[in-house]
């Protein structure tokens, strides 16, 4: 069977107004065309045209979302630092049972933080697609 040939080979030359252009313009940048000619064809033609598609609320969220998954970070490092800190003070014995008895909290809070960090990937992975 023989292929068609679909090499275009005839050229149309347009005019515009400037707000003319600027509507294509627009409707160009809306749009998932990778070329101008390419969205200006399809509209043309009569073809459907996909639009992208934002929703800016759930952008905003996403973008909340990766400063509090930062801002944990920064607070899990100093929490830790000042555990570490405490520790090097083990020769004082009101420290050295403060430290132990705190331990468990500190397991408790870093179990936290980690869920709380998994359940921000989950949400920036599914709003990032």
């Amino acid at each position: 069977m023989k292929e068609k040939n679909t090499t275009r080979t005839k050229w149309i030359h347009l005019r515009l107004t400037p707000d003319e252009m600027k509507i294509l313009k627009i409707g160009f940048e809306k749009s998932l065309c990778p070329k101008m000619s390419d969205y200006a064809r399809k509209n043309m033609l009569g073809k459907p045209v996909v639009l992208k598609y934002r929703n800016t609320s759930v952008d905003e969220l996403v973008i909340e979302i990766s400063r509090l998954r930062t801002e944990l970070n920064a607070i899990g490092n100093n929490y830790n630092q000042a555990v570490k800190k405490l520790h090097s003070l083990g020769q004082i014995s009101e420290f050295k049972n403060w430290i132990l008895s705190f331990q468990q909290d500190r397991d408790k809070l870093f179990e936290a933080i980690e869920n709380i960090k998994n359940c921000v990937l989950e949400l920036v992975a599914k709003w990032s697609l």
